[in-house]
């Protein structure tokens, strides 16, 4: 057995292009059984033409992708079976209940009547919908609906779990609480596959993840090792009043390994955020408060893409 057979997903000079615009341009990506593994990226970087590959609703241009071993364009009814896709927007049957959306779905796969009843039982109970399980979908707030096209993504156990931005809309509350239901599945031996901007849901969920940008990977690793390799240890941050921080980065220029400058801010990036706190006291130089953290995705992310989190 070769190393690509042990993976789950093994993708080799992958392509895609919509007419002119090639928008995956030629990534390689390997994906191990029982990890989570994130596509990092602004809008516009690749990572949902990537997943809906992966996912077998949009065949490659050009390049090899393999599938839980097998060739999408070629197996994918296969595939699909035994995978479970979360889509960025929810597909729910608003004019069903919370029940009857997970029992319908489950009757796709072929699941016997007694089958679907019982799972969905389970998966309300994983979902914290149980107390739910008779209202119509169409009143439920946002994260319970997430809540529920990721519990209806489970119905038939699928060995493969592909979630295209998971919590993009939620409030943190709802947000953390999706993060604890996909911890519970990591730790069951689910393999998840996972799209984000947002560099705090990659940082508390990925084992592993690529940065995308333009439709290319621009740096792969843990998210500790990305951060060692592309940033510093701590981050000075002087705010400023709008406007003003550019007339304070000719003076602090010096005093870090790199500057960023945001809107509001100056980033400092330093091995020693207080030796350099002091440094720019001693130049005379006022912010309006300072802030030292340690390097985060984020700090990563403005370093190999140069603009914004959300495009």
């Amino acid at each position: 057995m070769t190393a690509a057979d042990s993976l789950l997903v093994h993708a080799s000079g992958l392509v895609k292009r919509f007419g002119d615009v090639e928008a995956v341009r030629g990534i390689d990506v390997g994906v191990r059984r029982g990890e989570a593994f994130g596509f990092l990226g602004p809008n516009g970087a690749g990572k949902s033409s990537t997943m809906r590959m992966i996912a077998c609703v949009s065949p490659r241009s050009a390049g090899e992708l393999r599938v839980l071993g097998m060739d999408p364009q070629r197996d994918g009814p296969r595939i699909r079976a035994r995978l479970g896709v979360v889509p960025q927007q929810d597909t729910l049957d608003n004019e069903l209940t919370v029940r009857q959306n997970l029992q319908v779905y489950g009757r796709y796969f072929g699941l016997s009547r007694d089958t679907v009843r019982r799972k969905a039982v389970e998966l309300m109970e994983f979902a914290q919908l149980s107390d739910r399980a008779e209202d119509q979908v169409e009143p439920l707030s946002g994260g319970m609906k997430r809540r529920l096209t990721i519990a209806r993504s489970l119905v038939n156990d699928p060995e493969l779990l592909l979630l295209d931005e998971p919590t993009i809309g939620l409030d943190p509350q709802a947000r953390h609480l999706l993060w604890d239901r996909l911890y519970q599945l990591r730790h069951a031996g689910v393999t998840l596959i996972l799209t984000t901007h947002y560099m705090d849901e990659a940082e508390q969920l990925c084992d592993r993840l690529v940065v995308m940008d333009g439709g290319r990977i621009v740096a792969e690793g843990s998210p500790a090792e990305l951060i060692a390799r592309y940033s510093t240890r701590e981050v000075l941050e002087l705010r400023f009043a709008p406007g003003h921080q550019r007339d304070a980065l000719p003076v602090v220029a010096t005093l870090a390994d790199r500057v960023e400058v945001l809107p509001d801010r100056l980033l400092l990036y330093t091995a020693d955020g207080e030796a350099s706190l002091a440094a720019v006291h001693e130049r005379d130089v006022r912010p309006a408060s300072t802030l030292i953290r340690r390097s985060t995705l984020e700090d990563v992310f403005l370093r190999l893409t140069g603009r914004s989190l959300v495009d």
